[in-house]
């Protein structure tokens, strides 16, 4: 996503109420990016469930929020990043309807198709960082 930022945030995942904290806080630069009702939703249910995996499966970290500008249309861009052991199997992470059994049951994968952007960087002992991003029509 090549973009100039315009305004961003940098949120703590430590606790339940972080996770919460940062579902609003992305679901406020949606509406003030001007994204339909119907991506907005979707960016929120996508950053809910990455938050989550951040604070489950990476021990907590933290997501950073931006709104951005390309010239012609506005998104959000959300990087959620941790320490933790890092995802072992990618590609099973991966697979449509995997799920470790908790969270939002959508795994990666559902996040992924939620949104317009969706990269991932993890590995065994690295930790994981995942960004996604969602652009106005």
């Amino acid at each position: 996503m090549t973009a100039d930022p315009v305004t961003s945030e940098r949120l703590a995942i430590t606790t339940d109420g972080d996770v919460v904290r940062v579902r609003q806080a992305v679901r406020g630069l949606a509406q003030g990016a001007r994204l339909s009702l119907v991506d907005q939703t979707k960016l929120v249910t996508a950053a809910s469930e990455l938050a989550r995996n951040t604070l489950i499966y990476g021990g907590g970290g933290e997501a950073v929020l931006s709104v951005e500008s390309n010239g012609r249309r506005t998104g959000v861009r959300v990087e959620f990043r941790d320490e933790g052991p890092g995802i072992p199997d990618l590609d099973l992470a991966m697979t449509d309807g995997w799920t470790s059994g908790s969270g939002l049951g959508l795994g990666l994968s559902g996040a992924r198709r939620l949104v317009e952007h969706f990269e991932i960087d993890t590995g065994p002992g690295r930790g994981t960082r995942v960004v996604i991003a969602s652009w106005s029509r």
